[in-house]
Protein backbone atom coordinates (compact mmCIF):
# COMPACT_ATOMS: atom_id res chain seq x y z
CA UNK A 1 0.00 0.00 0.00
CA UNK A 2 1.40 3.41 -0.80
CA UNK A 3 0.68 6.62 1.09
CA UNK A 4 0.47 9.77 -0.48
CA UNK A 5 0.98 13.43 0.87
CA UNK A 6 0.49 16.06 -1.30
CA UNK A 7 3.56 19.16 -0.24
CA UNK A 8 2.74 21.44 -2.93
CA UNK A 9 0.65 22.63 -6.08
CA UNK A 10 0.66 25.59 -8.34
CA UNK A 11 0.98 26.24 -11.82
CA UNK A 12 3.87 23.93 -12.34
CA UNK A 13 2.02 21.09 -11.41
CA UNK A 14 2.78 19.25 -7.70
CA UNK A 15 5.12 17.62 -5.21
CA UNK A 16 4.02 15.07 -3.19
CA UNK A 17 5.46 12.77 -0.69
CA UNK A 18 5.08 8.84 -1.03
CA UNK A 19 5.72 5.95 1.30
CA UNK A 20 5.80 2.69 0.02
CA UNK A 21 7.50 -0.28 1.83
CA UNK A 22 8.64 1.50 4.86
CA UNK A 23 10.77 3.99 2.24
CA UNK A 24 9.61 7.67 1.51
CA UNK A 25 10.03 9.10 -1.81
CA UNK A 26 9.24 12.78 -3.64
CA UNK A 27 7.24 13.00 -6.88
CA UNK A 28 7.52 16.08 -9.09
CA UNK A 29 4.44 15.25 -11.34
CA UNK A 30 3.83 18.11 -14.40
CA UNK A 31 1.08 16.37 -16.03
CA UNK A 32 -1.51 18.67 -14.16
CA UNK A 33 0.55 22.39 -15.38
CA UNK A 34 -1.30 24.43 -16.52
CA UNK A 35 -1.50 24.48 -20.40
CA UNK A 36 0.24 27.57 -21.27
CA UNK A 37 3.36 26.77 -18.86
CA UNK A 38 3.37 22.85 -19.34
CA UNK A 39 5.99 23.00 -21.84
CA UNK A 40 8.57 25.07 -19.23
CA UNK A 41 7.35 22.42 -16.66
CA UNK A 42 8.42 19.74 -18.73
CA UNK A 43 11.89 21.35 -19.83
CA UNK A 44 12.69 22.72 -16.13
CA UNK A 45 11.92 18.16 -14.38
CA UNK A 46 14.13 17.42 -17.54
CA UNK A 47 16.56 20.37 -16.39
CA UNK A 48 16.69 19.13 -12.60
CA UNK A 49 16.70 15.38 -13.37
CA UNK A 50 20.15 16.50 -15.20
CA UNK A 51 21.34 18.17 -12.12
CA UNK A 52 20.06 15.62 -9.66
CA UNK A 53 22.15 12.87 -12.22
CA UNK A 54 25.11 14.88 -12.00
CA UNK A 55 25.27 14.91 -8.30
CA UNK A 56 24.63 11.14 -7.61
CA UNK A 57 27.50 10.58 -5.86
CA UNK A 58 27.07 13.73 -3.60
CA UNK A 59 25.85 13.46 0.05
CA UNK A 60 23.80 16.18 1.24
CA UNK A 61 21.77 16.48 -2.26
CA UNK A 62 18.79 13.97 -3.18
CA UNK A 63 18.80 10.98 -5.49
CA UNK A 64 17.34 10.84 -8.59
CA UNK A 65 15.43 7.24 -8.67
CA UNK A 66 13.29 7.68 -12.27
CA UNK A 67 12.46 11.00 -15.06
CA UNK A 68 9.46 10.31 -17.02
CA UNK A 69 8.51 12.79 -19.51
CA UNK A 70 6.01 14.28 -16.76
CA UNK A 71 7.34 13.11 -13.77
CA UNK A 72 10.46 13.02 -11.77
CA UNK A 73 10.94 10.61 -8.31
CA UNK A 74 13.70 11.91 -5.99
CA UNK A 75 15.13 10.29 -2.53
CA UNK A 76 13.48 11.73 0.71
CA UNK A 77 16.15 13.62 2.48
CA UNK A 78 15.25 13.93 6.56
CA UNK A 79 15.37 17.43 8.24
CA UNK A 80 14.45 20.61 9.18
CA UNK A 81 13.54 23.42 6.47
CA UNK A 82 16.35 26.44 7.57
CA UNK A 83 13.67 28.41 8.75
CA UNK A 84 12.26 26.02 11.30
CA UNK A 85 15.37 24.50 12.31
CA UNK A 86 17.24 28.06 12.69
CA UNK A 87 21.20 26.91 12.50
CA UNK A 88 23.11 28.95 14.48
CA UNK A 89 26.60 27.11 14.73
CA UNK A 90 29.22 28.65 12.23
CA UNK A 91 29.77 24.68 11.39
CA UNK A 92 26.70 24.15 9.66
CA UNK A 93 27.56 27.30 7.32
CA UNK A 94 30.92 26.00 6.91
CA UNK A 95 29.67 22.24 5.76
CA UNK A 96 26.84 24.47 3.65
CA UNK A 97 29.92 26.14 1.79
CA UNK A 98 31.77 22.98 1.31
CA UNK A 99 28.74 21.04 -0.08
CA UNK A 100 27.99 24.35 -2.65
CA UNK A 101 31.41 24.23 -3.93
CA UNK A 102 31.25 20.16 -4.32
CA UNK A 103 28.44 20.96 -6.30
CA UNK A 104 29.95 23.65 -8.56
CA UNK A 105 32.91 21.71 -9.01
CA UNK A 106 30.33 18.78 -10.27
CA UNK A 107 29.18 21.18 -12.98
CA UNK A 108 25.78 22.35 -11.15
CA UNK A 109 24.24 25.55 -9.56
CA UNK A 110 21.19 25.37 -7.96
CA UNK A 111 19.31 28.88 -8.16
CA UNK A 112 16.98 28.71 -5.78
CA UNK A 113 19.31 29.15 -2.73
CA UNK A 114 17.78 32.42 -1.30
CA UNK A 115 14.34 30.36 -0.26
CA UNK A 116 14.92 29.27 3.20
CA UNK A 117 13.21 25.87 2.24
CA UNK A 118 15.62 24.65 0.21
CA UNK A 119 18.15 24.74 2.59
CA UNK A 120 17.81 21.43 5.50
CA UNK A 121 19.52 20.95 8.65
CA UNK A 122 19.58 17.25 8.93
CA UNK A 123 19.16 14.79 11.72
CA UNK A 124 22.58 14.66 12.45
CA UNK A 125 23.54 18.85 12.35
CA UNK A 126 24.45 18.64 8.78
CA UNK A 127 23.29 20.50 5.58
CA UNK A 128 21.35 19.39 2.60
CA UNK A 129 20.21 20.99 -0.64
CA UNK A 130 16.72 20.37 -2.25
CA UNK A 131 14.48 21.53 -5.19
CA UNK A 132 16.72 21.74 -7.86
CA UNK A 133 13.66 22.78 -10.14
CA UNK A 134 15.31 25.56 -11.15
CA UNK A 135 19.07 23.78 -11.25
CA UNK A 136 21.56 23.80 -14.38
CA UNK A 137 24.17 21.46 -15.53
CA UNK A 138 26.33 22.85 -17.29
CA UNK A 139 29.93 21.01 -17.91
CA UNK A 140 31.26 23.93 -20.26
CA UNK A 141 31.58 26.26 -16.72
CA UNK A 142 31.09 29.75 -19.13
CA UNK A 143 30.93 33.05 -17.47
CA UNK A 144 26.84 32.68 -16.93
CA UNK A 145 27.41 29.56 -14.64
CA UNK A 146 29.97 31.35 -12.80
CA UNK A 147 27.92 34.05 -12.42
CA UNK A 148 25.71 32.24 -11.19
CA UNK A 149 27.43 30.24 -8.58
CA UNK A 150 28.91 33.88 -7.40
CA UNK A 151 24.72 34.24 -6.77
CA UNK A 152 24.06 30.43 -4.78
CA UNK A 153 27.23 31.49 -2.63
CA UNK A 154 25.37 35.11 -2.10
CA UNK A 155 22.45 33.59 -0.94
CA UNK A 156 23.63 31.17 0.91
CA UNK A 157 25.74 33.97 3.08
CA UNK A 158 22.72 35.58 3.08
CA UNK A 159 21.73 33.10 5.49
CA UNK A 160 24.39 33.05 7.66
CA UNK A 161 23.94 37.31 8.06
CA UNK A 162 20.87 36.28 9.71
CA UNK A 163 21.19 33.34 11.28
CA UNK A 164 24.98 33.30 12.24
CA UNK A 165 26.40 37.03 11.55
CA UNK A 166 28.94 37.57 14.17
CA UNK A 167 30.71 34.46 12.69
CA UNK A 168 30.87 36.06 8.69
CA UNK A 169 34.86 36.72 7.74
CA UNK A 170 35.72 40.29 5.76
CA UNK A 171 36.27 38.02 2.52
CA UNK A 172 32.26 37.09 3.01
CA UNK A 173 30.96 40.85 4.16
CA UNK A 174 32.90 41.62 0.94
CA UNK A 175 30.90 38.91 -1.31
CA UNK A 176 27.54 40.19 0.53
CA UNK A 177 28.01 43.83 -0.35
CA UNK A 178 28.94 42.97 -4.00
CA UNK A 179 26.07 41.56 -5.48
CA UNK A 180 26.54 40.58 -9.47
CA UNK A 181 25.09 42.17 -12.29
CA UNK A 182 22.75 40.14 -13.22
CA UNK A 183 21.40 40.06 -9.24
CA UNK A 184 21.09 44.05 -9.49
CA UNK A 185 19.55 43.60 -12.66
CA UNK A 186 16.93 41.63 -11.25
CA UNK A 187 15.67 43.08 -8.46
CA UNK A 188 15.57 46.51 -10.75
CA UNK A 189 13.46 45.10 -12.79
CA UNK A 190 12.06 41.54 -12.85
CA UNK A 191 11.91 41.23 -9.13
CA UNK A 192 8.48 43.16 -8.67
CA UNK A 193 6.82 40.93 -11.56
CA UNK A 194 8.11 37.67 -10.02
CA UNK A 195 6.86 39.11 -6.27
CA UNK A 196 3.80 39.66 -7.84
CA UNK A 197 3.13 36.58 -9.77
CA UNK A 198 4.39 34.32 -6.25
CA UNK A 199 2.51 36.61 -3.80
CA UNK A 200 -0.51 37.21 -5.74
CA UNK A 201 -0.70 34.30 -8.02
CA UNK A 202 0.85 31.42 -6.39
CA UNK A 203 -0.02 32.65 -2.85
CA UNK A 204 3.15 32.45 -1.49
CA UNK A 205 4.18 34.31 2.07
CA UNK A 206 6.96 36.49 2.61
CA UNK A 207 9.58 34.29 2.82
CA UNK A 208 8.78 33.09 -0.88
CA UNK A 209 7.70 30.32 -0.27
CA UNK A 210 8.91 29.33 3.17
CA UNK A 211 5.33 29.24 5.38
CA UNK A 212 3.18 27.82 2.60
CA UNK A 213 6.10 24.99 0.65
CA UNK A 214 6.39 23.62 4.45
CA UNK A 215 9.29 20.26 4.59
CA UNK A 216 9.55 19.39 1.59
CA UNK A 217 12.43 17.55 1.78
Amino acid sequence: MTDSQLLKKDMFGEIRRISAGGEQHIVRDSGGASRWVRWLARRLLRGEASALAALADLDGTPELLQIERSRLIRSYLRGAPMQVAKPHEPAYFKAAARLLRQMHQLDVVHNDLAKEPNLLVRDDGSPAFIDFQLAWFSPQRGRLFRLLAYEDLRHLLKHKRTYCPQHLTRRELAILADPSFPSRAFRWTFKPVYMFVTRRLLGWSDREGAADRGDRS
